[in-house]
């Protein structure tokens, strides 16, 4: 039996931990500062800046245009996600090889490069400045995660189970949507949820594609980091935080649920 790790382990392992997150827990109290500028820890607590954050159309609209931008993408990373892991749980070794790579390069080539390069393609098409041009942009980033996680998933399907579906005369379509999707779903699910939140918290790709009438959360945040650090910068974090934790812990739900509904079956 091989030893599990020791108490030592466990403590540097969640001193490194502490170390890594902490600094980033620290914008939750900065949103709560009443002064004018951030003070760590805050000399009062108010929810000052979280009123002038709901105040403030600008702030909201870019909020509004994150969600539109992150809910898009995501819908079109997975659709394009589970189309190609599906074929690559087919594809013979070797091109299934290439196509990995190529799905994968976005998250090797430096995202710099990517947004410039989308950014000539956007204005040639009439896409840039818009939610469309935008969320395919994201796609991009989201894509290698739906593909990852739904491929993982697709590894622990038993090949009998859609060869009895098709034994007893299903169609191709229904094996996939009676079969194959619910043996799937915490991974699709999965991927969704990175997707979305990989969409949610781009600026690189967004600086370089957004406009005057579609600017998401992250680039607002950054031209108000520019300018003046203020304590609603902190909220906006802060916002971006919590839904981040609000969509893995979705997740996990779902996953628990499907795990007990295939329980009791």
């Amino acid at each position: 039996m091989r030893p599990g790790p020791s108490a030592a382990g466990h403590a540097v392992g969640s001193a490194v931990l502490a170390f890594l997150f902490l600094p980033v827990l620290a914008v939750v109290p900065a949103s709560f500062n009443n002064s004018s500028f951030i003070r760590l820890p805050p000399q009062a607590l108010s929810l000052r800046w979280y009123h002038a954050f709901l105040a403030d159309p600008e702030w909201l609209r870019a909020l509004g245009t994150s969600v539109s931008v992150a809910v898009l993408a995501t819908a079109l990373s997975v659709v394009l996600g589970l189309m190609t892991a599906l074929g690559l749980d087919r594809a013979p070794p070797r091109l299934r090889a290439s196509i990995v790579a190529l799905v994968l390069s976005p998250l090797i080539v430096p995202v710099i490069m990517t947004s410039v390069a989308l950014y000539y393609v956007s204005r040639f098409v009439g896409l840039h400045g818009t939610v469309l041009g935008l969320a395919m942009g994201h796609t991009l980033l989201c894509l290698p995660f739906v593909v990852i996680n739904v491929g993982v998933a697709l590894k622990g399907v038993d090949p009998n189970c859609q060869r009895a579906a098709e034994g007893l005369g299903a169609s191709p379509w229904r094996v996939l949507r009676t079969v194959t999707l619910p043996l799937i779903l915490p991974g699709l699910v999965g991927g969704a949820a990175f997707a979305f939140v990989t969409s949610f918290d781009e600026v690189v790709i967004s600086i370089f594609l957004s406009g005057s009438q579609a600017k998401t959360l992250p680039v607002k945040m950054w031209e108000t980091v520019r300018v003046e650090i203020t304590p609603v910068a902190a909220v906006a974090s802060t916002l971006l935080l919590a839904l981040t934790v609000l969509v893995f812990l979705a997740v996990q739900i779902a996953r628990k649920s499907n795990r007990m509904g295939r329980s009791y079956d």
